[in-house]
């Protein structure tokens, strides 16, 4: 299917690794423009062909910083991709869980989103229709105490999503979530990943969690980052149009409430 990105003006935040690396160069292959903002450059990154702008995407100066890049170098916007995010498993359990830990969830899993999106705004309305897709989680809906922020910040990202489509809509901006489970990332299964982590704290192997994390889902396996690349190229094209204020779980049914 000819999802109509070739020529669009993208921008994707948290795009050095992981789901951000793969939505990137989905958007690209696609023929779209990519401003890709990370915090490291990579090797990968550098081979994407996209323009790559480094900065700190949990402040609004990064945030504002990666949108004027676009705008200077493509003319303006017509896609947001909001994909920074980051998680620490809380395996002291909550009440060691300081206010800092809470601030830095909030700002890597919320605030990031927010500010990239006041940023891009007045871009996106100037070129609708146009779209903003955020990559959030199963987490929103399936809180957990072992990333009891996580969680929290999460399922604030999704209401704020939710409102903002509410807002946007009848400007001919669509505002969509993407809710991933575990996916094949280094923040999943990297060195100090979830998996890593939490097999440390309970005297495990690092396999027994990954294997543990999807037992008994229908799929029996962990998500991979081009699957959920692809739903949000979606989301971000015009051929689906009037999806709003939608949320798309990609978790090989893990969640199981209808």
């Amino acid at each position: 299917m000819n999802l109509g990105l070739a020529g669009r003006r993208a921008v994707v935040t948290g795009a050095g690794k992981g789901i951000g690396l793969a939505i990137a160069s989905a958007l690209v292959l696609e023929g779209a423009h990519v401003t890709a903002g990370a915090r490291h450059g990579s090797p990968d990154l550098d081979a994407l062909g996209a323009h790559v702008v480094l900065g700190d995407l949990t402040t609004a100066a990064g945030c504002q910083a990666l949108v004027d890049a676009a705008v200077d170098r493509f003319g303006g916007i017509d896609v947001l991709v909001n994909n920074v995010g980051a998680v620490r498993p809380r395996t002291g359990g909550f009440l060691s869980v300081t206010d800092e830990d809470w601030q830095e969830a909030l700002e890597a899993n919320l605030f990031s989103a927010i500010r990239a999106t006041r940023a891009a705004v007045p871009h996106l309305l100037r070129s609708a229709p146009s779209a903003i897709v955020t990559v959030c989680s199963v987490n929103a809906a399936l809180p957990d105490p072992g990333v009891i922020d996580y969680s929290a910040a999460k399922a604030a990202l999704r209401s704020f999503c939710k409102s903002l489509s509410k807002e946007l809509g009848p400007a001919g901006v669509r505002v969509n979530t993407v809710s991933p489970g575990p996916v094949e990332t280094p923040l999943w299964l990297g060195a100090g990943g979830v998996a890593e982590t939490i097999a440390q704290a309970q005297g495990l192997d690092p396999a027994a969690v990954q294997a543990a994390a999807v037992v008994g889902t229908p799929t029996g396996r962990f998500s991979r980052p081009s699957e959920v690349a692809q739903v949000v190229l979606l989301l971000a094209a015009e051929t689906a149009g009037n999806i709003t204020g939608a949320d798309i779980v990609i978790d090989g049914g893990l969640v199981t409430t209808i």
